[in-house]
């Protein structure tokens, strides 16, 4: 058997998925404690949550990046959101969806902020959005539209640390962020969210009623986090 026909035949999604779970979690507890800074050290709250920040940022950037590799790699996807596949794709998803399990569970733990229950029904929803895609093998273009978001998160993510470490405003690093972070919310968060809602209606008979309520419910609450 040919590996690429093993791939065809076997869904390696859920041992990914676990996989991922596990070196989020080693990458927070293990090594982002050992480099978190001492400006983000003087309460435990304040440690937990440079390291929640931290390790949101690593899975930003790789699944941010990896999402226009996907489509550059497989560009039939940005035409067909629903059938087409690639195993780079379907990786990517499944990684995603580990790093969502493990942020859900963090924080349900340990955050204490006022959207904390907004965040935790956010991550739930888009673990059955991906999931669904990850089980079935569909959707892969429109869950790599949703990953193209995570563009705008890394400079939202270095943004939010930066902070927490107390830097000056006025800095050149944090200015230069401040207008990634700008120009990147308008065209991968605005924009990209836009386009979404207006394929997810147009395509909504093509859609299983499931995919399309989870998919606009998703879409709802990302809408609510940018008022």
């Amino acid at each position: 058997m040919e590996p690429a026909d093993f791939l065809d035949t076997h869904n390696f999604g859920y041992l990914i998925t676990f996989v991922s779970f596990c070196l989020f979690y080693l990458n927070n507890w293990y090594l982002l404690t050992a480099l978190t800074p001492k400006s983000a050290s003087t309460a435990k709250y304040q440690q937990w949550k440079w390291r929640n920040i931290a390790n949101s940022l690593v899975h930003s950037s790789i699944t941010g990046c990896g999402a226009c590799l996907c489509f550059w790699q497989s560009p039939g996807m940005r035409e067909d959101l629903i059938y087409k596949f690639s195993h780079s794709s379907h990786f990517l998803l499944s990684l995603s969806i580990g790093y969502f399990f493990y942020d859900l569970i963090d924080m349900s733990l340990y955050d204490r902020s006022s959207k904390k229950f907004e965040l935790l029904l956010h991550h739930f929803l888009v673990i059955l959005c991906f999931g669904l895609a990850m089980v079935q093998k569909l959707y892969m273009g429109y869950a790599l539209m949703a990953l193209l978001l995570e563009v705008n998160s890394i400079f939202l993510h270095l943004r939010q640390l930066m902070i927490i470490q107390q830097w000056s405003k006025m800095s050149p690093l944090f200015r230069i962020n401040n207008s990634f972070n700008l120009g990147t919310f308008v065209v991968f968060r605005i924009l990209t969210l836009g386009w979404m809602t207006r394929w997810l209606l147009q395509h909504r008979s093509d859609l299983t009623p499931l995919a399309f309520n989870l998919a606009g419910l998703c879409e709802y609450l990302v809408a609510f986090f940018l008022l």
